[in-house]
């Protein structure tokens, strides 16, 4: 005889709807990047790459919290 599998998680409820592509997004639900790029025209371009690596570092750190199902 078997042993009963361990219980699976139950699934959540569904995320809202992306806005489409042609919605323009509300300033209340701007991404939070936004703010760190806002001012990146006025960067030198030298500055960019460091910008970017944060805030890829900031999403690795983010993304890496999520439970593995």
């Amino acid at each position: 005889m078997t042993e009963p599998s361990s219980p699976r998680p139950v699934p959540g409820p569904p995320r809202p709807a992306a806005p489409s592509p042609t919605e323009p997004v509300p300033a209340e639900q701007e991404h939070p990047a936004g703010d760190r790029f806002a001012e990146l025209e006025q960067r030198p371009v030298a500055e960019h790459v460091a910008v970017f690596e944060a805030e890829h570092g900031r999403l690795q750190r983010e993304l890496g919290t999520i439970d593995q199902l």
